[in-house]
């Protein structure tokens, strides 16, 4: 593990500890991670971010080796919410929203195969519904979803420079925020 500080600089919960019951968790890759982290870090219902690789080949992942592309690993932002609070639909509404899962390879002027946009789930249900929802977001973009779907693979946590990046460096690079597609939430029947 590349990162040396436990605490999250925005809200001192622990980011590498154990997961506090009830919690769930996810990994989002939505290009460059520290607008990602910053976007998601905010939600209500979001008990902790942190950055990171993963999906990749190299066994000990670092900054400088995943910007080379040959790792395989993307950025990606680690989320543990409460589902209590924050559904996995509405993540996902954040998720789909908040960059242009149709660019492949890149996100904007960032290019490459860390930028892919990348969704590693942690339950099938999760794994369901990340499918269900790039379908819907296919039709609302007009063009093909390129998000990567699959099962979490292990998570690098990156450097501490990279944690919570943002919020040290409150000019510093972003390039997330809206893109002016929207789809609604299904509804769901009550179990």
């Amino acid at each position: 593990m590349l990162a040396t500080i436990d605490k999250h600089h925005v809200n001192g919960n622990s980011m590498f500890g154990d997961i506090p019951d009830g919690m769930q968790q996810v990994q989002f890759g939505m290009g460059c991670f520290w607008g990602a982290e910053r976007i998601l870090w905010k939600l209500d219902g979001v008990y902790v971010t942190s950055v990171g690789y993963a999906g990749g080949t190299h066994p000990s992942p670092d900054y400088r080796l995943v910007c080379s592309g040959s790792t395989g690993h993307a950025e990606m932002v680690h989320v543990v919410y409460d589902p209590k609070v924050i559904s996995f639909e509405e993540l996902l509404k954040v998720f789909f929203e908040n960059h242009d899962p149709t660019q492949g390879n890149r996100q904007g002027n960032d290019r490459g195969t860390q930028y892919r946009s990348a969704i590693y789930t942690y339950t099938d249900a999760q794994m369901s519904a990340a499918k269900e929802a790039a379908k819907r977001y296919e039709e609302a973009y007009g063009r093909s979803v390129t998000t990567e779907i699959r099962e979490a693979p292990k998570y690098y946590p990156a450097e501490d420079y990279h944690q919570q990046y943002l919020a040290k460096n409150p000019q510093g690079y972003c390039m997330h925020g809206p893109t002016g597609v929207t789809c609604p939430i299904p509804e769901r029947a009550p179990a």
